[in-house]
């Protein structure tokens, strides 16, 4: 199943300026190993050693949130949307 990731600006030098990158994945975390298999380097920036994503990391599928879903888990469909949202903290 193909699906859309939308990269942040602040993300964007590991995609080679791209915004928008598409890859087959039926989870999450198959999107997240697919985007590191096309662009490696950049799961590290979005997970921790473990391969949890970063607290100040938010992703959405459409416009839910994947922590009040399946978390990583969460099962994405065909031509689906992922966004990957960095918190901004400021103060």
């Amino acid at each position: 199943m193909a699906v859309s990731i939308r990269i942040p600006s602040v993300l964007r030098n590991l995609t080679g300026g791209q915004e928008t990158i598409q890859v087959m994945a039926t989870t999450i975390d198959e999107a997240l190993a697919a985007v590191e298999a096309a662009h490696p380097g950049i799961k590290a920036r979005l997970c921790d050693e473990t391969g949890k994503l970063r607290r100040f990391v938010n992703v959405f599928v459409g416009e839910e949130d994947i922590r009040f879903l399946d978390g990583q888990k969460t099962a994405v469909k065909d031509g689906e949307l992922i966004d990957i949202v960095p918190a901004i903290a400021g103060g």
